[in-house]
């Protein structure tokens, strides 16, 4: 087998370092330089959703109970959840990308994909174009992101995480190898804590070191899974970059920094999953029938579940009974989980969905004028003035 690297092609990763923390402290200077820790609170069984730098170098990490974090930096400031002005801010980052190519694939409020490939020559480079989107975030927003330039998705994304927070990575097409080969194998999409055990006591622990075996070697060992790393660890990764425009689903995830088995905290991911992926749809005006769920386990295994509704919807709450039903008919508290994510596929938009209202009229009033005061409301007032009710553990309190 043969590794084939595109190398014409030019891809960013914008990724914002500390998100939703830095929003909190651009908008209060007084939390500047202090660990700040975004999440509901500890005596609702509060979870963390982001922390600060300065937060996270005494352990704290998204999805810890509040009550543990604080305990770890018990100097931290608690600050809630503002899900509508991180939704706003998210789209006036997206207004930035616009200014430069379509072709932008969001990945979650904070970070995207972007393919400059056909707007080179009209703003003089990847390279250029990566240092004024950066620019633009600081100067406009005051905020920092890091990003990363490559030939493809997969090292684009390892090259803004390298060097964070403030990184800015160009990975050229001849330097992928010596970018790759002495990063971790657990850089490699696909390899979990139990694959990278085996790989260690295999003697491999770079992805150079295992760059040097066979694609037959490792198909035997990992299937399929085993050629799919294969080709990353060349460097190859044929992926587009897919707006949501485009798209023929939209959805979120997230992997958890330690494996997660609390059913009220995954519960309370997955709305916060649900809500910003609804969020997508009615902004991009696009209605879906099929809700996926995704659940991957400590040994990577993954699983996907589905439900398709008889009529498309862009509702929060249609989404969140079905996908929240699947969570509880397809995970009875164990094993632990390492990453959750919810989607929605069978796109349509807005001429389409509203042919098939008229013949089936099966749409709630109700719930899409409660989805767009919600999104107005609190894109203008910031804070989480509007929510939906949930268990106690929160994740937007």
């Amino acid at each position: 087998m043969t590794p084939n690297l595109e190398t014409d092609r030019k891809i960013l990763h914008v990724d914002m370092d500390a998100f939703y923390a830095s929003i909190e402290i651009r908008d209060n200077p007084a939390l500047r330089g202090k660990p700040v820790i975004v999440g509901g609170a500890p005596e609702r069984r509060g979870v963390v959703s982001a922390a600060s730098y300065a937060a996270r170098k005494f352990g704290v990490h998204s999805a810890m109970p509040m009550a543990r974090a604080l305990r770890l930096c018990p100097q931290a400031i608690r600050v809630p959840h503002r899900m509508g002005v991180y939704a706003e801010v998210s789209q006036q980052i997206r207004d930035i990308f616009a200014r430069y190519t379509p072709q932008c694939e969001p990945l979650s409020l904070d970070e995207a994909f972007l393919d400059v490939t056909a707007c080179e020559k009209l703003f003089g480079g990847a390279v250029a174009i990566a240092r004024s989107i950066k620019q633009a975030i600081r100067e406009e927003l005051d905020l920092v992101a890091s990003v990363g330039v490559a030939p493809n998705k997969f090292i684009a994304k390892i090259a803004s995480d390298v060097n964070k927070p403030d990184g800015f990575v160009v990975v050229a097409p001849e330097q992928v190898q010596a970018f790759l080969d002495p990063l971790p194998v657990s850089r490699l999409w696909g390899a979990g804590k139990a694959t990278v055990a085996v790989f260690e006591r295999m003697g491999i622990r770079t992805i150079g070191q295992l760059r040097r075996q066979s694609a037959s070697w490792l198909i035997t060992h990992f299937g399929r899974h085993g050629e799919h790393m294969w080709q990353l660890a060349h460097g190859v990764d044929s992926r587009e970059v897919i707006s949501d425009a485009q798209a023929k689903s939209i959805s979120h995830e997230t992997t958890f920094a330690e494996d997660v088995a609390d059913p009220a905290v995954l519960e309370a991911w997955l709305l916060h999953l649900t809500e910003q992926v609804a969020w997508r749809l009615r902004r991009a005006e696009m209605y879906g029938r099929t809700i996926q769920l995704k659940l991957r386990y400590p040994d990577f295994k993954t699983i996907t579940r589905s439900h398709t509704l008889t009529e498309a919807t862009q509702s929060t709450d249609p989404l969140w009974q079905i996908v929240r039903q699947l969570f509880r008919d397809n995970w009875q508290g164990s094993p632990a989980i390492r990453l959750i994510g919810m989607g929605v596929s069978g796109l349509q938009g807005n001429d389409t969905h509203m042919q098939q209202a008229d013949l089936f009229a099966q749409t709630a009033p109700g719930k899409t004028k409660v989805d767009t005061l919600t999104d107005q409301i609190n894109a203008r007032f910031g804070p989480s003035t509007l929510q939906r009710g949930r268990s106690k553990t929160r994740i937007t309190e």
